[in-house]
């Protein structure tokens, strides 16, 4: 059986002489903590679904805990015991810290905020064990004889200081803290901030104990009742509560016979084997809470995994009829449109492009006259391309709106919302995308006809199709046709007869192609977002190992 974390934290020196299990606690413990902390630091929750705010910050907290006390303590279990002083503005923290000294080692005054320095106070003795970390790096550290061994006592910045970096240093200080020893008033201790502090500090399984300040004489049993009560109520049941009676206006140290029996209570705690018995009992607690946490950031995990799949599910299932909806655009043949038109009349009364003879099945022209038509239907080939690209963009535009639609309309599943795509950087996409995509489909033409030409049977007529039009030229006339153009069609038919069919269905067929890519892109933007189909690590299985490995060894 696994020895307890306490018999192995207090048999540690022993076990470095006989390799006995005491160092199972101070390395293999450490080691699975370290892997855990990793871990966790790695999860990410980026859909806004239920409970994912409050996952994120349990994360963040573990993280706090795992950085500022375990992984530390588990490091070095023989450091001093770290007693944190803490509170809110006005508690008297600081001057009950310096009593318990015997010194104003820490600055108190009617200044606000009083602590403005946190500060660390150890045994000149235990010099040799402390070790670093965050405690000390956060702090003034002093040594002082008024300070048990084998403790190190820490006045901390008030907890509800109004200055935002006293809060977050003193919320550090606390999950580092190995026993917090709060500080509270009379007439302030219903307030919710002592509450908040107490049930942090049961979360993570900390030890605690209390000091009631400033309690008047005559309501002095009354006050303590009542919050002996509260503490039961809040299952506290075992915390040590000392009353400090007020004594009225003053200045400099409390009398030692009112701080005396927190001295006294410091006094037990002190020594190498009793210390760190706290140390142990503190470090147990913050394991044993840890379960909840990780499964609770597991379960979030989860929770996201799932709805990234429902998310996924829904944006793949637009896919086909988004894509059959591009194609049939392009079938339709309904991509050339008035410009087209205009330029084929314009083109038709300045060159005479349409009014190529035909003699048995060939074309006939000078390429003189070739040569002209071929520049003259740059500017066809320019607008054919321009309708193309604006089909295209089209068809993207539906598509991005419809998975809006989807993801952030009435009814969309969880989290939809913030993969939903964004129509200033999709448009600025299209813009920068489907020129390209439209460009390669016009050079396509280029090879069609080229193709054609290779043919032996169909050589003679496409020799002299080329030579009336140019091979740029009729490349032209091949896109204008598969882009819908009724009047190029009928020329091609005239000058090519049944060759000119193979050519702009293919050239058809390829810029259906190039629209459902379009779309495609469309989606596949969105499912970017959403990440990987398939996450090469399991984030919440990870972490589950984890804890099965910290289970085992504690």
């Amino acid at each position: 059986m696994t020895p307890s974390l306490e018999t192995r934290a207090s048999r540690r020196a022993a076990s470095r002489k006989d390799g006995g299990a005491g160092e199972e606690i101070g390395v293999t413990v450490h080691d699975v903590a370290r892997d855990l902390r990793r871990d966790v630091a790695a999860v990410e929750l980026p859909l806004p679904i239920e409970g994912a705010e409050e996952a994120a910050a349990s994360r963040d907290r573990l993280l706090a805990q795992l950085d500022e006390h375990l992984l530390p303590r588990l490091k070095e279990l023989s450091s001093p015991a770290v007693v944190v002083v803490a509170g809110s503005t006005g508690a008297g923290k600081s001057t009950l810290y310096n009593s318990l000294l015997g010194e104003a080692v820490s600055e108190a005054g009617v200044l606000r905020p009083t602590t403005r320095e946190p500060v660390l106070a150890h045994h000149p003795a235990d010099a040799d064990v402390m070790a670093p970390g965050p405690v000390a790096e956060l702090s003034r550290v002093v040594q002082h004889e008024g300070v048990p061994r084998g403790t190190a006592l820490l006045d901390a910045p008030d907890l509800d200081s109004f200055v935002q970096q006293n809060r977050s240093t003193a919320q550090q200080l606390l999950e580092a803290a190995d026993l917090w020893l709060f500080v509270t008033t009379a007439a302030r201790y219903g307030d919710a901030l002592p509450w908040q502090a107490l049930a942090r500090a049961t979360e993570r399984g900390a030890s605690v104990a209390m000091v009631l300040n400033r309690v008047p004489k005559e309501t002095l049993t009354t006050v303590r009742g009542d919050l002996l009560q509260r503490l039961r109520e809040h299952g506290m049941t075992d915390v040590p509560l000392f009353v400090v009676p007020d004594v009225g206006p003053h200045e400099g140290l409390l009398d030692p016979s009112v701080v005396q029996p927190v001295r006294r209570w410091l006094t037990m705690l002190a020594g190498p084997d009793r210390s760190r018995a706290v140390v142990v009992r503190t470090l147990k607690g913050a394991l044993g809470a840890l379960p909840g946490w990780v499964t609770s950031l597991a379960d979030a995990i989860d929770a996201q995994q799932e709805a990234t799949h429902v998310l996924r599910r829904r944006v793949t299932e637009e896919t086909p009829a988004a894509e059959q909806l591009a194609r049939d655009a392009v079938g339709a043949g309904v991509v050339a449109g008035a410009s087209v038109e205009a330029r084929w009349r314009e083109l038709s009364g300045t060159v005479g492009v349409d009014r190529v003879k035909v003699r048995g099945d060939r074309a006939r022209s000078t390429r003189r006259a070739g040569r002209a038509r071929e520049a003259a239907l740059e500017g066809l080939r320019s607008d054919v391309v321009d309708a193309a690209t604006r089909t295209l963009a089209a068809s993207g535009a539906r598509v991005e709106e419809r998975l809006r639609a989807v993801l952030a309309g009435p009814g969309a599943p969880a989290g939809g919302e913030a993969v939903a795509p964004d129509g200033a950087v999709r448009t600025a996409a299209r813009e920068a995308d489907v020129p390209g995509r439209v460009a390669q489909w016009a050079d396509r033409s280029d090879a069609v006809v080229g193709e054609l030409a290779a043919d032996p049977a169909a050589g003679p007529r496409v020799e002299a199709a080329v030579k009336a039009f140019g091979a740029r030229g009729l490349a032209t006339l091949f896109l204008a046709s598969a882009a819908g153009s009724g009047d190029a069609d009928r020329l091609l038919g005239r000058v090519l007869g049944d060759l000119a069919e193979a050519p702009v269905a293919t050239l058809r067929e390829d810029l259906g192609d190039r629209a459902a890519a379009v779309v495609d892109a469309e989606v596949q933007a969105v499912l970017d977002d959403l990440g990987p189909s398939e996450p090469a690590d399991d984030a919440a299985a990870g972490l589950r190992v984890r804890l099965a490995e910290l289970r085992r060894l504690t």
